[in-house]
């Protein structure tokens, strides 16, 4: 029998790490999560880390492994998934990953895209406009220069934008021109789950997560990480809007509707991100994990 990578993938707040226990539980197997924001110990509450029943219930990995202070690219965790993949095989023919970040998930399933060097006085300039003028300039830019990729990237991130903003001006071509080189070969085949719903029922679930993560003491989190909120790690929905509440900028009932809004935007980039991917087998998210199984099953021959 081939080895194989259950990927569970699909927009916040639609059910993936439940599905990913019982999918872990069904074949005796692990986890490894690829969301970009629970690799860091620190935070917890507002990046839906999975609770200490769900954590139990399957071992998973790359779950609060790094400190907000480490430097951990999409490089780094390519490497040390598929260096954790490779280990997991050895005895488990399955191995099941989830996460919403499109771009962990597309390192490890196909591989990173390769783009080309560019003058790093592009950066530097960029990164000049952004302390004078602010994120929302750069934002125009990367829509006239690359709407794609404006539609897909995580917008509100001023270094994923300044990133794909020196590919287009280095270049002279749309950053999203570069996504397109050939998949990385890999020691497993890739089974792609998604999980969805409507519109409507997506928006109330988010909206009913982000409640909760107030009640279960999110304030105290964002609160206890204020003196490093300059890092980059910290630059997350949840995290930010609370930061501009303690720093007397915004009232607390707006900024958990921004947290609300800008969350509901995410999701739709997860979605758009997400959809491009034609091996996606989609499933609404009340669906029976026993269909779904059959559905794994089927192709695993």
């Amino acid at each position: 029998m081939s080895n194989f990578l259950i990927s569970i993938v699909g927009p916040t707040a639609i059910g993936k790490t439940a599905l990913s226990i019982k999918l872990a539980q069904h074949f005796s197997t692990e986890i490894i999560s690829a969301d970009s924001r629970q690799f860091y110990k620190e935070m917890s509450i507002g990046t839906a880390v999975p609770f200490e029943d769900e954590l139990n219930a399957a071992p998973h990995h790359f779950i609060q492994n790094k400190s907000i202070h480490d430097y951990f690219s999409v490089g780094d965790f390519e490497r040390d998934a598929i260096s954790k993949l490779k280990q997991l095989h050895t005895d488990k023919p399955i191995v099941v990953m989830v996460g919403g970040s499109g771009l962990y998930v597309k390192s490890v399933t196909k591989g990173l895209d390769y783009f080309p060097e560019v003058d790093a006085s592009i950066r530097t300039q960029l990164n000049s406009q952004l302390e004078i003028n602010g994120l929302a300039l750069l934002q125009e830019k990367l829509q006239l220069l690359d709407p794609e990729t404006y539609k897909t990237i995580a917008i509100d991130n001023p270094q994923r934008v300044i990133r794909a903003l020196e590919i287009c001006i280095g270049t002279g071509k749309p950053y999203s021109s570069f996504l397109t080189n050939p998949e990385k070969n890999r020691a497993f085949k890739t089974i792609t789950i998604g999980l969805n719903a409507e519109r409507s029922i997506i928006y109330d679930r988010i909206n009913q997560r982000v409640d909760l993560m107030i009640e279960n003491g999110l304030l105290d989190e964002v609160k206890s990480l204020i003196p490093h909120k300059q890092l980059n790690a910290l630059n997350t929905v949840g995290y930010k809007e609370l930061f501009n509440y303690f720093e007397g900028e915004w009232a607390l009932d707006f900024a958990i509707s921004e947290i609300k809004k800008n969350t509901r935007r995410f999701a739709k980039r997860q979605l758009t991100w997400f959809r491009k991917e034609e091996s996606i087998e989609w499933f609404d998210f009340k669906t029976d994990v026993d269909d779904i199984i059959k559905h794994i099953t089927s192709k695993l021959g």
